[in-house]
């Protein structure tokens, strides 16, 4: 489970920083911090 929310936490915030590299603010920092949150460093949403 741990290596899901690694990967599912990177591709979010990858996700993130090519919103914020197109313009698109809000939704790139919406996406770097739900990344960050849902990744096992951060307040998993699933424990």
């Amino acid at each position: 489970m741990s290596t899901l929310l690694w990967i599912v936490a990177v591709i979010l915030v990858v996700a993130g920083v090519l919103s914020l590299l197109r313009g698109q603010m809000l939704w790139g920092i919406v996406l770097i911090i739900v990344g960050l949150l849902v990744g096992p460093g951060g307040v998993s949403i699933f424990t």
